[in-house]
C-alpha cells in the first residue's frame, strides 16, 4: 500500500500520524543526544544555505536512483495512563516501487486490538496520503517548506556532521520543528529530533519525535523512529518503529558508487546494477 526515499523528508509523517491516531484513541476512550567523537574532526565550515543546497541536490539524486526495495518493520507501542495500561506489537513486510507505491503485508500482531487497528494500521493507511506527489512536494525537507539556521558542527563515529535548526513555514500536519543532523560526506540526514509543527489533536499535550537513519548501499533509509506523546488526561504513549532486513532490489548506481563488478560509475555510465549483475540476485530472492 514509504518509502522513505529522500524525496519525502516528510519523514515526520509516521510520528505525526501516530500522534493524531493517539488523539482519536483518547477521545474514543476518554533521547539521547549525539555526542561528538573525539577521534573525528568536525566537517569543513559551510553556511546553512550551502548545506541545504547540497542536501536538496543529493536527496534528489538518491530519490531518482532508488527504484525498489524490501524491508521489515516492527511497530511497538506502550501506553501508561487512564483508564489502564495497554501495549501492542505488529510486524510488517514492506515492498517499495518507485515513485510512490508501497505494499504492506502484516506478518504478526499481538497485544491490544484497539492499538493495532486504530494506531498501527492507521499509520500504514496514512503513509499513502503522505506519499502522493502533492504531499511530497509540500512536506519535503526543502527551502520551500522550512527555514534553516546553522546550530553547529560535530564529529561523529562515521565522520563529521552538520547540525541545523529547522523551522516550518506553515502548520502542515506533516511538518515539524527541531534539529537535523546532516552527514558531511553524503549530505544526507542521519537524525531528526523535534516536535510537530501543528498539534495533531486536542487530546495530545506534547509530542516529541526522534528519527535515526542508516546507510544501506548508497541510500540512507530509516533505522528507528521513536515518538513520545503526553496525553492531557495524564497518560504517556511511547511508539517505536524498527526498520530492518533491507534489500535494495533495483537501483541505479550513484556517481562514484560501485556495482558488483567493482567499477566506479560516472554520470555518463549510469546503468542499473541489477541489470548488470543481478540475474543471480533475482533468482536467490
Amino acid at each position: 500500500m514509504e518509502i522513505k526515499t529522500f524525496r519525502n523528508y516528510g519523514v515526520g509523517a509516521a510520528s505525526l500520524l501516530f500522534a493524531a491516531c493517539l488523539g482519536m484513541c483518547q477521545q474514543a476512550t476518554q533521547g539521547r543526544e549525539t555526542k561528538a567523537s573525539a577521534n573525528v574532526d568536525p566537517p569543513m565550515a559551510l553556511t546553512a544555505d550551502q548545506i541545504v543546497r547540497k542536501l536538496e541536490e543529493r536527496n534528489a539524486e538518491r530519490a531518482a536512483a532508488l527504484n525498489q526495495y524490501e524491508a521489515v518493520r516492527i511497530y511497538r507501542m506502550q501506553y501508561h495512563g487512564l483508564p489502564s495500561d495497554h501495549g501492542a506489537e505488529m510486524v510488517v513486510d514492506v515492498t517499495y516501487n518507485a515513485p510512490d507505491s508501497k505494499q504492506f503485508k502484516v506478518i504478526s500482531q499481538s497485544g491490544t486490538k484497539f492499538i493495532i487497528d486504530h494506531v498501527f494500521k492507521k499509520l500504514l493507511e496514512g503513509e499513502q496520503e503522505a506519499a502522493n506527489e502533492e504531499n511530497r512536494r509540500h512536506t519535503a525537507l526543502s527551502t520551500d517548506n522550512y527555514d534553516f539556521t546553522l546550530a553547529g558542527q560535530e564529529g561523529g563515529p562515521n565522520g563529521g556532521l552538520y547540525v541545523l535548526n529547522i523551522f516550518p513555514k506553515n502548520r502542515n500536519k506533516f511538518l515539524y520543528r527541531g534539529k537535523i543532523w546532516v552527514d558531511a560526506t553524503d549530505f544526507a540526514v542521519v537524525r531528526i529530533k523535534g516536535e510537530p509543527a501543528k498539534n495533531p489533536s486536542f487530546w495530545i499535550k506534547r509530542t516529541e519525535i526522534e528519527h535515526n537513519y542508516k546507510k544501506v548501499n548508497d541510500f540512507w533509509l530509516p533505522a528507528e523512529n521513536r515518538t513520545q506523546s503526553t496525553v492531557r488526561l495524564g497518560g504517556v504513549a511511547d511508539l517505536s518503529i524498527e526498520y530492518k532486513d533491507y534489500k535494495i532490489t533495483k537501483a541505479m548506481p550513484l556517481r562514484g558508487s560501485k556495482c558488483n563488478d567493482g567499477q566506479t560509475r560516472l554520470d555518463s555510465q549510469r546503468t542499473n546494477c541489477q541489470d548488470a549483475s543481478g540475474l543471480a540476485n533475482a533468482v536467490t530472492r
